[in-house]
C-alpha cells in the first residue's frame, strides 16, 4: 500500500512543477519531460507501480486542516436535539483533534504514510494559476499541468490538452490500463476520451463492461432508474463503487476518481457538506482494494 501512496505523491508533484513552459516548449512537453525525470528519480519513488487520483471537489481546506467548523455547526441552532448530536460527534477542544474526528483516515493513515498540503495558517498555499477558480479551467490545469486561457467555461468542448491521463495511457505497460471514474458529466471532455483512448465512466451513465460482475449489475440497474436532484451529477456513492469494482475487476494502473457531492451539498442553504459525512471514507476503500 505504501507503493500506492507514492505513486500518488509523485503524480501531483509532477502536476505541480510541471506549469512553465520554456521557449519552444509546450506546456504537455515540459510537463512530461518533468514528470519522467521524477520517476526516474532514485528513492521511494522509484517503485510505485499503480496510481490512485483521488479529488473530492468543494471539500474546505479550513475543516481538512482544523475539523468541524463552529460557525456552520451553530446553522443547526434552531433544532437543539441535531445542535448538540453535531457538537458531540464532531466538536472537540483543539484543531487537531477536531480534524482526527471529522477526517479520520486522512489523518490517521494519509498524513502519517504519506503528505498533506494546502494549510494556509502555516504557509503552505496550493492555489491554481489560472484566475477562474471553477471547475473544467480548475481540472484542466489540474490533470495537463498548467492553465490555459482557452478554457474558461464548463462548457462541454474537448480538451486541447494532453492530460496526464492521456500521457500514461499512451506509455508502454500503461495502454488501456488508466481508467477515471467521476460523477460530473463533463470529465469525458475534459480527459477528452475520443482522442486518449482513456476510459471514462462519467455521469449517469450506464457500465460498459461486460460482461458485468454481480456488484456491476447492481450499481447499474439503481443507477438507470433512480430520480436524481442533479442532472448532470450522479451521486457519488454510485461513481465510487463502479470504481472499485473496476479496480477489483481489471487492476488497472491508473485510477482516477473525483466526487462532487461536498460541492453542491456546501452551498445548499444551511449545510455544511464536509461536515455531514467523511468523503475520505472512500479513499480509505480505494487504499484496501488496491493491488499490494
Amino acid at each position: 500500500m505504501n507503493r500506492l501512496l507514492t505513486a500518488t505523491t509523485v503524480c501531483l508533484t509532477g502536476l505541480a512543477v510541471g506549469s512553465t513552459a520554456t521557449a519552444g516548449q509546450s506546456g504537455p512537453e515540459v510537463y512530461a519531460q518533468r514528470a519522467a525525470h521524477l520517476l526516474a528519480e532514485p528513492g521511494p519513488s522509484s517503485v510505485a507501480e499503480n496510481v490512485v487520483l483521488f479529488m473530492i471537489d468543494g471539500l474546505r481546506w479550513q475543516e481538512v486542516f482544523a475539523g468541524a467548523d463552529p460557525l456552520l455547526i451553530e446553522t443547526l441552532a434552531d433544532n437543539p436535539r441535531v445542535l448538540e448530536a453535531a457538537r458531540a460527534e464532531f466538536w472537540r477542544d483543539t484543531p487537531e483533534e477536531r480534524r482526527e474526528t471529522l477526517l479520520p483516515f486522512l489523518w490517521g493513515v494519509v498524513a502519517e504514510q504519506g503528505l498533506l498540503a494546502g494549510n494556509v495558517w502555516q504557509g503552505s498555499e496550493v492555489d491554481v494559476l489560472n484566475g477562474l477558480n471553477f471547475s473544467y479551467p480548475g481540472y484542466n490545469e489540474i490533470l495537463s499541468g498548467y492553465p490555459d486561457e482557452r478554457i474558461d467555461s464548463n462548457a462541454k468542448e474537448p480538451n486541447p490538452n494532453v492530460t496526464v491521463l492521456e500521457w500514461l495511457n499512451g506509455r508502454p505497460g500503461f495502454e488501456d490500463r488508466v481508467a477515471a471514474f467521476t460523477s460530473w458529466d463533463v470529465f469525458p471532455y475534459i480527459i477528452n476520451e475520443e482522442r486518449s483512448g482513456v476510459l471514462v465512466n462519467a455521469g449517469w451513465e450506464d457500465l460498459d463492461d461486460p460482461p458485468l460482475t454481480g456488484r456491476q449489475r447492481l450499481l447499474d440497474e439503481p443507477s438507470a432508474t433512480t430520480p436524481w436532484t442533479w442532472d448532470e451529477v450522479r451521486y457519488d456513492g454510485f461513481t465510487y463503487y463502479a470504481a472499485l469494482e473496476h479496480l477489483k475487476k481489471h487492476q488497472p494502473r491508473v485510477l482516477f476518481i473525483t466526487g462532487e457531492a461536498t460541492d453542491p451539498t456546501s452551498m445548499a442553504p444551511r449545510r455544511s457538506g464536509s461536515q455531514r459525512w467523511d468523503p475520505t471514507r472512500r479513499l480509505m476503500a480505494c487504499w484496501r482494494t488496491a493491488p499490494r
